[in-house]
């Protein structure tokens, strides 16, 4: 069944207690989406969902995902299909960012395989689950949160693990846009730039709602909008 105006869109969105992720499902709520909230620890999504439905109101509801788990990933789906049938929007944004500054040749293995479990891993589990629903009611949109960090023509030495992870989300974006080509299902990525977030730090130049505003807009996207993309401030950036 296609989502229609009488049917609100449900939107997934990872790593949401916080930072870009809060913003935009805050956002996406004022839109009038069905937000589904998924933070690692429960005590923080459900706190995040009872503030944004205090001050800002809209359908916003909070469900426990571990990314690097695939039962918790299958309990969500679990609970997706059985309450709402299918998701029309899933936001992959939790990322972890562990090495900054470091040197490639002075990174632990440990932390290369541990950002790369949740920064890679983590959207691609996401999407064995949910590509398959949205390809069969012919519309979804899928917004991978990457970085300018994971761009190859400005790829340097610092910052391994988390420049790998988002280099290999960017590809594995272009891989999803094409397996899903001729469907109404659009998979982008977005750089929503340094935000001011824990990420980010509080010297970090862009404001988190400027760095949501690419990601709402590639999670809102008309029929026939861009497929396979890389955007920042809603314009197309090399890869």
């Amino acid at each position: 069944m296609l989502p229609t105006q009488n049917k609100p869109l449900t939107a997934i969105v990872t790593g949401a207690n916080r930072g870009l992720g809060y913003e935009t499902c805050r956002q996406l709520a004022q839109r009038g989406y069905r937000v589904v909230l998924t933070s690692r620890d429960p005590a923080q999504g459900q706190a995040a969902v009872e503030r944004l439905s205090r001050d800002k109101g809209g359908d916003i509801l909070f469900h426990p995902l571990d990314v690097t788990k695939a039962e918790s990933i299958q309990v969500l789906h679990a609970f997706i299909t059985e309450e709402f049938g299918a998701a029309d929007v899933l936001v992959n944004n939790a990322a972890i960012y562990l090495d900054e500054g470091r040197h490639v040749l002075d990174v632990e293995m440990d932390v290369y395989r541990t950002t790369i479990e949740t920064n890679l891993f983590g959207p691609l589990m996401l999407c064995l689950a949910f590509l398959p629903q949205m390809v069969q009611q012919n519309y979804g949109r899928v917004v991978n949160v990457s970085s300018g960090a994971g761009q190859i023509a400005s790829m340097g030495r610092n910052t391994p693990s988390y420049r790998l992870s988002k280099l290999a989300l960017n590809g594995l974006t272009l891989m999803l846009a094409d397996a899903v080509r001729g469907s109404n299902v659009l998979v982008n990525a977005v750089c929503p730039g340094w935000a001011r977030t824990d990420m980010g730090g509080p010297s970090a130049p862009v404001g988190v709602e400027q760095g949501v505003d690419t990601i709402v807009w590639l999670a809102t996207l008309p029929d026939g909008g861009p497929q396979g993309g890389f955007f920042r401030r809603r314009q197309r950036i090399a890869w």
